[in-house]
This record gives C-alpha cells, structure tokens and sequence, in this order.
C-alpha cells in the first residue's frame, strides 16, 4: 500500500455518470480523498458510503474533491451509486489497474482493502487511512485531516502579515 509522502498514482477513467475522472486535473486546484472499498451493496461498505454521502458537503467545503472506488462490474458500481444516491464520484476499477497501483488489493479475494488516501494540491499523499471494520473512522479521519490542512494553511497566511513591519 502507498504511504505518506509518495506521489498518488495517476488515473485517467469515467465514473458512473459517464463523466471523465482525471486525477492530475485537482492538481493545484482541490485535494482528493479517494477511498477504495470492498463491494457495493455489502452492509460495512453501505454504510461507509452513506457515512460519506452525508458529509460530502463538510469535504467540499475544506477544498477537496471525494472519489470512491471498488473493483465491482461498472453495472453493479453504477447501480449502487444510483440507489444510494450519491453525489460525488464512484469509479468502477473491474480491471484492478487503479487499485494494483495503491497497492490496495487482497491478494487472494482480489478486492480492495478499505483503505482513504487524501491526496495534496501537489498530488502527494497526505494521509492513508485504513480500518477495515470501524467504517466510521474512514470520515472522522478524512475530516480531522483536512481541517488540521485547513488551518495550517490560514496559520501559514497570516504569518507574513503579523510578522512584517508597519509602514
């Protein structure tokens, strides 16, 4: 599994709405939470999903983008953002390539372990979180980080202002 400081493997693919998803393109402009899970519609991985559904407005609000991802069929993946009516990305990885290259496969299930990467403006892991039975802790974490992000960065702002001479 990808770690902390490397850089998060690019992808170029299409979600369920048929809208292109390009990792490189938040480059510089959004942070990704991109979290992979085991199988739609399974009672641990809906309720990560809902988890996350609610709160997508809490993660767009600290400048980040939210992308999930399992390597259920396209139909299946589709049908399950439908039903659970969700709003942010859910991408279909049937061939395995985007989940091999986070390295967040199992072995021998060939399915994705629950594991939420936040992704930097510059395109580095920040952050990899991965707790395979507490669901709810993917979220806690994903929001935790991002405010802390949040809040260096306004510490970072303000830091030149305070500090320069008055004129």
């Amino acid at each position: 599994m990808l770690s902390v400081g490397d850089l998060a493997p690019d992808f170029d693919t299409v979600d369920c709405r048929g809208e292109r998803v390009h990792l490189a393109s938040y480059r510089g402009q959004r942070k990704v939470v991109l979290f992979f899970f085991p199988k739609a519609f399974t009672p641990a991985c809906t309720l990560e999903v809902r988890n996350f559904r609610d709160n997508y407005q809490r993660i767009t609000q600290l400048n980040a983008e939210l992308i999930g991802l399992s390597v259920d069929k396209a139909e299946r993946q589709c049908r399950f953002a439908i039903e659970e009516q969700l709003q942010f990305r859910l991408i279909s990885d049937e061939s395995r390539a985007i989940s091999e290259l986070y390295g967040v496969m199992w072995p021998v299930l060939r399915i994705d372990r629950r594991a939420t990467f936040v992704i930097g403006l510059d395109g580095a892991i920040e952050d990899v979180f991965h707790h395979e039975v507490q669901v709810y802790r993917h979220l806690e974490d994903v929001l935790d980080r991002l405010a802390a992000g949040r809040a260096k960065a306004q510490a970072e702002l303000a830091a030149p202002a305070a500090s320069s001479p008055p004129d």
